[in-house]
């Protein structure tokens, strides 16, 4: 359990942002798999649709409803103050989300959600992670596809390489599924704010702890043919190995000089170059508010795909680890990636909050860091594989 006692506070998880389409999966999956001691309620800014979506849930005259709006900002504080735990799928953070972590860091309130926007991280650990530390808040970002597989994958990872020597890993993915409305918005955000991102990222620098007696880095690989995937390995520009260097600059398992790329494993040439080549596209029409407003309208947060569709999608990532002697392939899997999994990932992760017995930490800190063995072993139960697949 939280270092917050369950009578402090009416409820354990409040969803914010619960009719969007992935905060729907979310309800859906929290209301059948849940404890049936869970205490939850699903928040947003349109009451109606609220209560509908209860009507809807399984055991739903159990299930809070309570009005928040990012608008009106004394709304996110009682929101705040009425959970031990806040999960947020209200995007794009950047423009949406700081009200929120900011009540939740003030209230003691632990707070998770699924941004993949390195510059809000940044911001928020710049501006509110003084606060969480002092009244004991957990500030949680990008649990789910982002960045919960590989950050938890390269943790998995460690733990099967010999302890106290320098340890590599990388991490090559593979998705066969529909983007989510959510990712392109973030991604688009991200290209058109690329001097705004390397800016929140020096302040960052600048307020952050430095490691004295060991070293954690991500370096940006270099596109290449990756033998021991069989694959092309193209450097993804997301969040993930930013959330994996900071894990393992907070766990000293990870040795005294840990490394980490991060690959999309491509398994054609012309796939490889045609995937650099729309990326490069995508990033130059972001520059452009027209082109990025089209681009927008062809996916918009809150939309997906049909049930049939996310039920052939499925990832796969496989991380390659050596050090002291020893290399490792590992792998971890699941189903669509951009909806049903994240939806899993990020309602067991609440709960992993909410329930776990987990080492004391506070302010912004990563999934392995705050739940790495109690929410790996939450979601090996909910059916996303973990496993070793050779060692050497």
């Amino acid at each position: 359990m939280s270092r917050l006692n369950r009578a402090d506070r009416p409820y354990d998880i409040v969803l914010f942002g619960a009719t969007g389409f992935v905060g729907t999966l979310t309800a859906q999956y929290l209301a059948t798999h849940a404890p049936e001691d869970l205490r939850w309620a699903i928040a947003g800014r349109d009451e109606g649709r609220l209560e509908a979506l209860r009507e809807r849930l399984p055991g739903g005259a159990g299930i809070g409803v309570l009005r928040a709006d990012v608008a009106e900002p004394a709304t996110l504080r009682a929101l705040a103050e009425h959970a031990r735990v806040v999960a947020s799928t209200v995007g794009p953070y950047i423009r949406y989300g700081e009200e929120l972590v900011a009540a939740c860091a003030d209230t003691g309130t632990d707070y998770l959600d699924l941004t993949g926007e390195p510059e809000f991280v940044d911001l928020m650990y710049v501006r509110h992670e003084a606060r969480a530390r002092e009244t004991g808040a957990r500030l949680l970002h990008a649990c789910g596809f982002d960045s919960v597989p590989h950050d938890l994958g390269a943790y998995f990872t460690v733990q099967q390489l010999p302890k106290g020597v320098p340890l590599t890993v990388d991490g090559y993915v593979s998705v066969d599924a529909t983007f989510s409305g959510g990712t392109l918005a973030s991604a688009l955000n991200q290209f058109a704010r690329a001097r705004q991102m390397a800016a929140a990222a020096r302040d960052r620098g600048r307020h952050e702890p430095r490691l004295v007696t060991r070293r954690a880095s991500a370096p940006t690989g270099a596109p290449r043919f990756a033998k021991e995937v069989g694959a092309w390995a193209l450097p993804l520009p997301t969040i993930d190995p930013q959330i994996v260097r900071r894990s393992a600059k907070a766990l000293g398992r990870y040795g005294p000089d840990f490394r980490y790329r991060h690959y999309a494993a491509v398994r054609r040439l012309p796939v490889a170059l045609g995937g650099i080549a729309a990326v490069g596209a995508i990033a130059a029409a972001a520059q452009l508010p027209p082109a990025r407003s089209w681009l927008s309208d062809r996916l918009k947060p809150g939309d997906g795909p049909s049930e049939q569709k996310r039920a052939k999608s499925w990832f796969s990532v496989r991380f390659v680890g050596e050090g002291g002697g020893r290399r490792v392939f590992t792998e971890v899997s699941g189903g669509d990636p951009g909806y049903d999994e994240t939806a899993k990932m990020f309602a067991e992760a609440a709960l992993s909050l909410a329930f776990d017995d987990l080492p004391p930490t506070a302010g912004q800190v990563t999934t392995a860091v705050a739940m790495g063995d109690a929410l790996t072993e939450r979601l090996r139960r909910a059916g996303i594989t973990f496993r070793v697949a050779a060692a050497f």
